[in-house]
């Protein structure tokens, strides 16, 4: 899967005419003109579909990225007030036969390859980042089983992470668009 090729869009605004990093590029500039501190979060979730291909299962994957406002305070008293997010979503199709654990790291890999396209960017002014990976730490889940993998694939990369409950762009933002 290669980021230059999924479809983006704005939840609020529709279509992404232009590259990825063009548009990250134009929100950097304006929350900068506004003295606002910001974070991106990148998070994949997928979804079993009935669809099947050769008797192989449709998968659809949803990658979310989460590009979070603060305000840099008021008179220097006030500091880290949030300021909420925009959302912005690609999906991507894949009828290739896989384990839960498979599944697990693909959706990693998906946000990682996102990150890695955006991080020239995000370094160049100062953002920080993090991969949010939809994997539970309980073992009572299934997708438990892939949780030392995924977290040292994202460590392997030297990337900030949150797993489930507190990665929200996979969790949450990724998993309403993979339903949808």
């Amino acid at each position: 899967m290669d980021v230059t090729e999924i479809k983006w869009i704005r939840t609020s605004k529709g279509g992404i005419q232009k590259p990825i990093i063009d548009y990250m590029e134009e929100l950097i500039i304006e929350q900068i003109e506004l003295g606002r501190e910001m974070k991106v979060c990148f998070g994949t979730d997928s979804q079993k579909k009935s669809k099947k291909r050769n008797g192989i299962p449709k998968y659809k994957y949803a990658v979310a990225i989460i590009f979070e406002m603060k305000s840099n305070g008021y008179d220097g008293k006030i500091k880290g007030t949030g300021l909420g997010a925009k959302k912005i979503y690609g999906q991507y199709i894949d009828f290739t036969p896989t384990t839960v654990s498979e599944r697990m790291l693909k959706e990693v890999q998906i946000s990682i390859n996102t990150a890695m396209h955006l991080a020239p960017l995000l370094d160049l002014y100062g953002v920080p980042f993090e991969i949010h990976a939809d994997v539970n730490p309980d073992p009572i889940f299934d997708s438990n089983k892939a949780l030392n993998n995924v977290v040292g694939y994202i460590k392997g990369m030297d990337y900030n992470y949150k797993v489930k409950p507190n990665a929200y762009a996979a969790s949450c933002a990724a998993d309403k668009i993979a339903k949808s």
